[in-house]
Order: structure tokens, then C-alpha cells, then sequence
């Protein structure tokens, strides 16, 4: 089995930080690219931010220059510095990874449980 079990979540004024943390788990031979997606009641699921094993990141046009993605491949985790939050960031984040179980399968998508984010004053 493989889990990603996302963390840092919460409730924070407009202008304020966060840092989203996910790790991943269970039986892995490989992680391909990992990102962060989120989803505002009443809306479809958006991408936020990803990053590419080797290090490439793409961003939502809504979040660059705020967010920032990054990945420890020795502890199989990525993570999202969020600054100068707005109240329409508000979602649910989910960390997302690409990942390979054997050497003879191949990889899929996997989700965490997803983490609240609330930005209000």
C-alpha cells in the first residue's frame, strides 16, 4: 500500500504563511513528479504547484510569486510555502505523486486526504 499523509494546514489572516507538508509511503521503487492541487467549495479541482524529480516546477498563474514548491527525495516528501495569502486561496489542499510500486508495473497518480486552508480575518 502507499500513502501520502499531508500536514500544516489551518486558519491564518490575508497576508499570512503557511507550509504544507506531504509524505509518502508503503512500498515504493519510484516517485515521478509531485505537486500540490486544491479545491474551493463549489469548484473543480485545480493544480497548484508540481515538481519534477528532478527539480522543474510548474505554477498556477494565481499563485506564482506567492507559493513555492519543493521536494526531499531522500525523505520522499514535498512541500508548499504559501505567503501573502489571499481569502480565495481557501480550499482543501491534496498532495499528489506520481509513483511507482514495482519495478515491472508501471507508475500511477496517488492522493492524500487532503488538508483545510483557510485564509479570513
Amino acid at each position: 500500500q502507499v500513502q501520502l499523509v499531508e500536514s500544516g494546514g489551518g486558519l491564518v489572516q490575508p497576508g499570512g504563511s503557511l507550509r504544507l507538508s506531504c509524505a509518502a509511503s508503503g512500498s515504493i521503487v519510484s516517485i515521478y513528479t509531485m505537486g500540490w492541487y486544491r479545491q474551493a467549495p463549489g469548484k473543480q479541482r485545480e493544480l497548484v504547484a508540481t515538481i519534477t524529480t528532478g527539480g522543474s516546477t510548474k505554477y498556477a498563474d494565481s499563485v506564482k510569486d506567492r507559493f513555492t514548491v519543493s521536494r526531499d527525495n531522500a525523505k520522499k516528501s514535498v512541500y508548499l510555502q504559501m505567503n501573502s495569502l489571499k481569502p480565495e486561496d481557501t480550499a482543501v489542499y491534496y498532495c499528489n505523486a506520481d509513483i511507482r510500486r514495482t519495478v515491472v508495473s508501471s507508475s500511477r497518480d496517488y492522493w492524500g486526504q487532503g488538508t483545510q486552508v483557510t485564509v479570513s480575518s
